[in-house]
């Protein structure tokens, strides 16, 4: 498996070439559809709408959006011309916005209405006035100067931005030769995406991203599930996001198979398009499968189609991965990594024995160095000892922009990557992840690792979900606190749950609480903010007129 030098956009004209009348983009629930040469076609045009209007190698241009059809048509006709794409989270607020579009010294934002709660004209009008009154191109005299452009993602007019067919139609002026020019200068160790981090603890920096970093993420991570150009990939995933941008969409573009997209997760739309499409291949983090097992139409889909996919995100708890193994005909993989190494670094592969797919993540990448290092000497330790995670390779990142210091912190003097995760590695060269440095419990001096608890309270008949978080104790530091969410119908107590664990775990791993909750505070992208629990426990416990002991 060598690594390639080509760029996304040659990656892309490959496809175009080689397999024109191949269905590239399929959106089943309006059966839109794009074969790669009709896509690639759009690509240099809106390459040279971007063009027309200052975007050149180099410029930063945000897109806000769930998966709509020109998510990706944005993305390489940047990549074509050398632009960096950044993402924005979809759930980002009026601060999120402002703090992002600022730090990434955004020139060009493309947006579509909105989604959730919140209409992002609306937000990116309270941030930039001025583009109420500023010719389209033009903005000035506002709090982001280096902001120039902003274009809806569609049909409707909106004053000061360009949408989508007028940037198409001033893409005309550019000559054609002006565009292969620019294509010329694009080497595939330039920055073409820009991820901030899911911000799970702290502020969110923005990960820089090279064509070489994610085209060859994207390959490895399919080979390991046997990709091939006949696969129909199901992607539910967000795009914003390095699973869905990378693993999902980098893969289908380095074997030239068929992505069916999926706007906006929806449990039921992603089980009538597998159906209907006959996908082979599912993504989604934990959550997403456990909502598509419990939908209660499931089993009116034929999912027979099906032959791998990854679960992948946070970490995915066995008897789920047994459940969507047995349910949905998928010989699922997962995959460990994070944004800032492209982002897989572990994977397992789809003939691994099936404990192996279900109880670690794999073995590392091809031409990545996985190590478990100890946090405090810096020693590299043998299997079997927990340590941090962290690797070097082709995969890590070129850093984190305009943040020097912040880089040197993550990217050690030998160029290791460290994760902040906790794993193990195995006589099987397979890893275990363990849990986060910062999630990890101190109860009275004892290290506690939630991980160990999450797996074992699975087990208990009624509970569809459960994350386990550090509570303060005036006490002993921190105490053990439970999250669960039940199946409908389900009636467990806080004592049930404790009576499961005793004689089973260590008493001071038994939760001291239990908080049986709808919903757990996740990112946009599907990652539980375990910081977020602990201020929930405070509140929870205000709530019972109890304190903390």
């Amino acid at each position: 498996m060598e690594l390639s030098n080509r760029t996304l956009g040659q990656w892309l004209e490959h496809w175009a070439g080689t397999t024109p009348d191949r269905e590239y983009i399929v959106y089943s629930d309006r059966n839109l559809r794009f074969t790669w040469q009709q896509f690639n076609r759009r690509v240099d045009d809106m390459a040279r709408g971007l063009m027309a209007i200052g975007v050149e190698k180099g410029t930063h241009v945000g897109i806000w959006a769930t998966n709509v059809p020109d998510w990706l048509t944005f993305l390489y006709a940047g990549a074509k011309i050398g632009a960096i794409l950044v993402t924005v989270n979809t759930g980002y607020k009026q601060s999120e916005l402002e703090f992002l579009v600022k730090d990434a010294d955004i020139h060009t934002l493309c947006i579509t209405e909105g989604v959730f709660d919140g209409s992002y004209v609306d937000m990116v009008y309270a941030m930039a006035p001025e583009l109420r009154e500023s010719q389209r191109g033009f903005m000035h005299g506002g709090r982001f100067p280096k902001l120039k452009n902003v274009v809806y993602i569609g049909q409707e007019k909106y004053r000061g931005m360009y949408n989508t067919s007028e940037l198409l139609l001033l893409g005309r002026n550019i000559d054609g030769r002006l565009l292969e020019e620019a294509k010329k200068r694009v080497d595939c160790h330039d920055v073409v995406n820009m991820q901030y981090t899911s911000g799970t603890t702290g502020f969110p920096k923005g990960v820089m991203l090279t064509h070489y970093n994610i085209a060859n993420n994207g390959y490895l991570t399919g080979e390991h599930m046997a990709f091939t150009a006949e696969d129909k990939l199901c992607v539910c995933v967000p795009l914003f996001h390095c699973f869905g941008v990378v693993l999902a969409t980098m893969n289908v573009l380095t074997h030239g198979c068929t992505q069916v997209m999926v706007e906006r997760f929806d449990p039921l739309l992603v089980l009538a398009s597998v159906h209907r499409e006959r996908c082979t291949a599912l993504y989604g983090v934990p959550t997403m499968f456990i909502a598509e097992l419990n939908h209660p139409m499931f089993g009116m889909f034929d999912l027979t189609s099906l032959r791998t996919g990854i679960m992948a995100g946070s970490l995915c708890p066995v008897e789920l991965m047994k459940q969507v193994c047995e349910k949905m005909y998928l010989q699922i993989t997962s995959v460990y990594g994070l944004t800032e190494s492209s982002p897989g670094m572990t994977q397992t592969r789809i003939d691994d024995p099936f404990e192996v797919r279900c109880e670690t993540v794999g073995r590392e990448y091809e031409h990545t160095e996985v190590a478990i290092i100890d946090p405090e000497t810096g020693e590299h330790l043998p299997d079997g000892m927990q340590g941090e995670v962290c690797c070097r390779g082709y995969n890590v990142m070129k850093g984190y922009y305009n943040r020097p210091e912040a880089t040197l912190e993550v990217i050690d003097r030998n160029g290791f990557l460290h994760s902040g995760d906790l794993g193990i590695r195995d006589a099987g060269g397979n890893y275990r992840i363990t849990g986060r440095i910062k999630d990890m419990i101190i109860r009275g001096g004892e290290n506690i690792y939630p991980r160990e608890i999450e797996e074992y309270l699975y087990r208990l008949e009624g509970i569809k979900d459960i994350q386990v978080a550090a509570v303060p104790s005036a006490k002993y530091g921190e105490e053990v606190g439970a999250f669960i969410i039940l199946h409908e119908g389900a009636a467990l107590t806080e004592e049930t749950v404790r009576d499961f664990c005793r004689g089973k775990i260590a008493r001071h791993k038994i939760p001291k609480y239990v908080f049986f909750v709808d919903a757990f505070p996740m990112t946009g992208s599907g990652k539980i903010q375990k910081f977020k629990l602990k201020e929930l426990s405070l509140e929870l416990l205000a709530a019972r007129g109890t304190v903390p002991e």
